[in-house]
């Protein structure tokens, strides 16, 4: 093969590079050929959602990309693009047939969601749109760090419609970040016609983006595919910003293995669709040009089904995974973790007392000083506003605005970039989420994206970063103001959530937070801000508090009293006022996701009696999970049901008189109490 040929046409490609890339088409097809076989044979896929018809453009981006500098996060139709970049087919083959050794995610995620760390393919999730912000994010920093790196972020047409399509868009051309967008347009979104996602192309939909480098071709055509890729790098390498390939590609096949074409196409255009394969076009063209004949073109098929059959027989003889290694990594599993193994001491304290703000600022400081690598965006973060509440007040006069500086007004895109940010290892985001009421619109990207990265990737690509956000009422913020959130995040695996009560114990837990290896929602009850008792001599620079350590308060005899955030201050009062008749410990678990289980079950050993007090509404607030757990397992320490006080299944009024009938207070703590000792 090889053979001399006409150069017509090829757009830079040599005859070596052409057959090499006609090698990777037809593999990559094969391939699929064999996974829906192995479907049909129940061999351990039951899945199948492949890419045939987009082979060409696939196949062009990955003769452009460099495997192991430039980063990646596929959309699931990149079979080609991976193998071109050098997954094997042996690997492939584990991950559909969820055997051990898959190394885009140990098999913990269906076929199709690629990762490979070697080749530094970030793993996608199964989420249609978040992989656009991410990749913005790890782009803003191989900016940050000067590296000639471009990341490769590919979907379909139809995901383009979500609105962090334009997010990311947003972000990377702001920040002109070195990211290049892939939209495979191949007309469809499962059953929609295009027509129904947009009112035009999305090259043109694009066009009122600065700085974007917009590249429109033909996905059925390689060599007009690959001059689209290698100047759309070139843009994004030399610094110009990102760039956007809109590849025009066809499905040959359904949307899955779970789709039939023929409920919403008819037979005419499936017929059309087919005559358009970029495999067969590409062969004609190499047949033509004289770069191989008929038979040479057939033995090369042969062989690569050959290598195919082979691999997938090497793939199935690997053995299932074991059972006892399911729920391994939803967190890191190291000693070294400071969120969980820190020291506890003591602080060492400066002796003078400072605000809970304050302390979480200085925090913030310090380590932004011993971490080079620490970042900080979101709204209003960057002085002169320094955070509406005075948080990051002089990060970014001290450390720079590349540091630290202002998000757009978009929740997603600030969890999201941040994310993509902190995929590369020794790299952190720390981000502010303005008010815990609005942190919705990133919802996705917190429980189907931040908490999942590790597990989802079997341990390749974690993403330790952090999420500040206060919370919480007794301001008058109303309903949009005052929201108590922990309640909705604590049910998701793969988070940590802290909500200090105090000063010193939030400096400690920040810090923790920062320096440990998982992500964490940092809730800061915004009423305790600038309290006076919430006010703690200021612990030393080398202070931090690991999660999971909760702290009694005071110590008691007859009820245990279990509180976190803004009802301490409201529990030791009631404590103290029944102090001549009932002794009440009042422990403050300071954080949640972990809860100092055995701390709360020791002191009910002692009490027999347990009251859990919380600022989140009564239904799924997180007490019922603590007082489940205390039913469960220590059932025959207690002399009473496990009681609670919380906020009514209510929204948070904005009157005082209302707002005080719907959080807890004082006199209800003292009520259930009394009550609670009649038993």
């Amino acid at each position: 093969m090889a053979k001399t040929a006409a150069r017509k046409d090829t757009r830079g490609l040599t005859n070596e590079q052409v057959l090499s890339a006609y090698r990777n088409m037809v593999t990559s097809r094969k391939t699929e050929d064999k996974c829906a076989i192995i479907l049909r044979q129940s061999k351990g896929g039951t899945f199948q959602i492949s890419g045939p018809g987009h082979e060409a453009a696939l196949t062009a981006a990955s003769m452009v990309f460099r495997a192991g500098k430039d980063w990646s996060i596929c959309h699931y139709r990149d079979l080609t693009f991976v193998l071109g970049l050098g997954v094997t087919t042996e690997e492939i083959f584990t991950g559909f047939m969820a055997r051990e050794g898959d190394p885009a995610s140990g098999s913990r995620q269906m076929p199709s969601h690629f990762g490979h760390k070697k080749h530094r393919i970030i793993s996608k999730s199964s989420c249609v749109g978040t992989q656009w912000l991410q990749a913005a994010g790890r782009a803003h920093g191989a900016k940050l760090d000067g590296e000639d790196e471009v990341v490769y972020v590919s979907g379909g047409d139809a995901g383009c419609a979500q609105g962090e399509f334009h997010e990311g868009l947003n972000w990377a051309t702001i920040h002109k970040c070195p990211v290049l967008f892939h939209v495979e347009d191949n007309g469809y979104g499962i059953s929609t016609h295009h027509s129904q996602e947009r009112a035009q192309p999305v090259e043109q939909w694009v066009k009122g983006y600065a700085n974007l480098g917009i590249f429109p071709c033909d996905g059925l055509d390689l060599f007009a595919s690959y001059e689209a890729f290698k100047q759309a790098h070139e843009w994004c390498s030399k610094g110009k910003g990102p760039a956007i390939v809109v590849s025009q590609v066809v499905r040959l096949w359904g949307h899955s293995s779970s789709d039939n074409r023929k409920l919403y196409m008819t037979e005419k255009q499936i017929e059309e669709e087919s005559r358009k394969d970029p495999i067969a076009k590409l062969r004609q063209w190499i047949v033509a040009n004289g770069l191989a004949d008929e038979d040479e073109l057939v033995a090369l098929e042969e062989q690569i089904k050959a290598e195919i059959d082979a691999a997938a027989e090497r793939a199935e003889e690997r053995p299932h995974p074991d059972p006892s290694t399911a729920a391994r990594h939803v967190y890191y599993e190291g000693d070294d973790n400071a969120v969980i193994h820190a020291p506890v001491a003591e602080p060492k304290t400066t002796g003078e007392r400072l605000p809970l703000i304050e302390a979480i600022n200085h925090a913030l400081h310090e380590e932004f000083e011993r971490d080079e690598h620490l970042v900080c965006w979101g709204q209003d973060v960057q002085d002169g506003k320094g955070g509406v509440f005075g948080a990051t007040k002089g990060l970014s006069t001290r450390f720079g605005t590349d540091r630290v500086f202002n998000s757009p007004l978009a929740e997603a895109t600030i969890i999201g970039t941040a994310l993509g940010y902190s995929y590369k290892p020794g790299r952190k985001a720390v981000v502010e989420i303005q008010f815990g009421d609005y942190i919705f619109p990133a919802m996705m990207q917190v429980v189907n994206e931040v908490a999942t990265a590790r597990y989802r990737s079997n341990n390749n690509w974690p993403a330790p970063m952090v999420i500040r956000v206060p919370v919480g009422g007794y301001i008058q913020g109303a309903m949009y103001h005052s929201q108590c959130i922990e309640g909705l995040f604590a049910s998701r695996p793969g988070l940590r959530i802290a909500m200090p009560s105090n000063a010193a114990d939030a400096k400690g837990l920040l810090k923790a937070a920062i320096r440990g290896e998982d992500p964490v929602l940092f809730m800061e009850c915004k009423n305790l801000y600038r309290q006076e008792r919430c006010k703690s001599p200021e612990p030393d620079k080398d202070y931090v508090l690991p999660f999971g350590r909760g702290r009694v308060l005071r110590e008691g005899t007859d009820v245990t009293l279990v509180t976190w955030g803004n009802t301490v201050m409201i529990s030791e009062d009631a404590a103290r006022s029944l102090e001549d008749k009932i002794s009440v410990e009042v422990i403050d678990l300071r954080t949640i996701l972990p809860w100092d289980q055995e701390l709360v079950f020791k002191s009910v050993a002692k009490t027999n009696r347990c009251l859990v007090v919380h600022e989140d509404t009564l239904t799924m607030g997180f007490g019922a999970e603590i007082s489940a757990r205390i039913m469960e397992q220590a059932f025959e320490s207690l002399d009473a049901p496990v009681k609670r006080v919380a906020a009514l299944d209510s929204f948070c009024p904005y009157a005082k008189p209302l707002e005080n009938a719907v959080l807890p207070q004082k006199a209800g703590v003292i009520a259930a109490i009394e009550e609670l000792v009649k038993w």
